[in-house]
C-alpha cells in the first residue's frame, strides 16, 4: 500500500500548487493528479453540482487504487468533503480548508483573520465557519476575489495589472475604517490559485501581515496522516507524477507548467471521461 500513488483532484490546474508543495514534501510519493478541466471552474456553480462533480472526480482517483485523496480546491473542499468520505472509506480524504484554517488560527496574534477566495468558497461560509470552530473569538472578514484567477491563468500575476487589482481586493480589508480599528494580521489564501500571486498580495497587504498558503499546510496534514497510518513511501527514489484532465491537453500543459513550476508537454497529460 505504501507504493500506491496519492490522488489529487482540483477543478482546473490550480490545484497543481498543491501538488507542488506536495512534492517538496513527500518527493518518494507517486501522485496521479485530475484536473476537471472541461467543467471549471467549480468556483461560480451551486453547491450541489460542485458537490457532485466532485465525487465523480474522486471516484474516477479512487480506481487508480489511491493510498490517500486530496481535494487540491476550497470550493469542492467547502462543499463536498463530507459526501466524499462518506463514499471513498477506505482511504484518507484531505481538503485544503481544514489545514488552513488551523494554520491561521495558530498565525494570528489577534484573532482578526481575513480570508479571500473564489465567490462560492466566500459564498458557503467554509472557511469562516472552520476559522471559528478552532478559535471561538476570532474575526473573520472573508472576501472574493475571482479575477485573481483569471490572471494567474493568464501568466499576468506579476506587474501593474496584478498589483492593481490586488490593490483593489485588499487594500479595504487592511485599511481601517474608524480611527483606532484593528485590521487583520493574518490572510488565508483560500484558492489554489491565489500562491501565484503571493508578490502582489504581500504587496498589497505589507510586510507585517501573515499570509497563509494552504497548499502548503495541506502538504504537511497529508506527511502527518500518512506518516500516522504507515502508509508513506520510504524507500526508492523520486516517486512518478501522472497527469489526467476532462478536456484541453495544450491548454492545460501551458497553464500548468507555470503553476508546477516545471515544463509539462501535452502528451504527458491523459485525457480522460468522467
Amino acid at each position: 500500500m505504501s507504493k500506491a500513488p496519492i490522488g489529487v483532484f482540483d477543478s482546473g490546474v490550480g490545484g497543481l500548487t498543491v501538488l507542488r508543495a506536495l512534492i517538496a514534501q513527500l518527493p518518494r510519493e507517486h501522485f496521479v493528479y485530475l484536473g476537471d478541466t472541461a467543467r471549471l471552474p467549480y468556483g461560480t456553480k451551486s453547491p450541489q453540482t460542485v458537490a457532485r462533480y466532485s465525487l465523480q472526480a474522486a471516484e474516477a482517483l479512487a480506481d487508480y487504487g489511491v493510498k490517500c485523496l486530496v481535494i487540491a480546491c476550497n470550493t469542492a473542499s467547502s462543499v463536498g468533503l463530507p459526501t466524499i468520505r462518506e463514499r471513498i472509506e477506505n482511504v484518507p480524504v484531505i481538503g485544503v480548508i481544514e489545514p488552513g484554517a488551523q494554520a491561521a488560527c495558530g498565525a494570528s496574534r489577534t484573532g482578526n483573520i481575513a480570508v479571500i477566495a473564489t465567490e462560492g468558497t466566500v459564498r458557503g461560509g467554509a472557511y469562516q465557519q472552520a476559522i471559528l470552530r478552532i478559535r471561538p473569538d476570532a474575526r473573520v472578514n472573508a472576501a472574493p476575489a475571482p479575477l485573481f484567477v483569471a490572471l494567474a491563468e493568464e501568466g499576468l500575476h506579476e506587474g501593474p495589472i496584478a498589483n492593481d487589482i490586488a490593490t483593489h481586493y485588499l487594500r479595504p480589508m487592511f485599511s481601517p475604517s474608524d480611527a483606532g480599528a484593528s485590521v487583520p494580521d493574518t490572510l488565508v489564501l483560500g484558492c489554489t490559485h491565489f500562491p501565484m500571486l503571493a508578490g502582489a498580495i504581500r504587496r498589497a497587504v505589507g510586510a507585517k501581515v501573515q499570509i497563509v498558503d494552504s497548499a502548503a499546510t495541506t502538504a504537511a496534514s497529508v506527511d502527518a496522516q500518512l506518516r500516522e497510518a504507515g502508509l508513506t513511501r520510504t524507500e526508492g527514489g523520486e516517486g512518478l507524477v501522472r497527469l489526467l484532465a476532462t478536456d484541453g491537453r495544450e491548454r492545460f500543459a501551458s497553464v500548468g507548467s507555470r503553476f508546477l513550476e516545471r515544463a509539462i508537454t501535452p502528451d504527458e497529460v491523459e485525457l480522460v471521461d468522467l
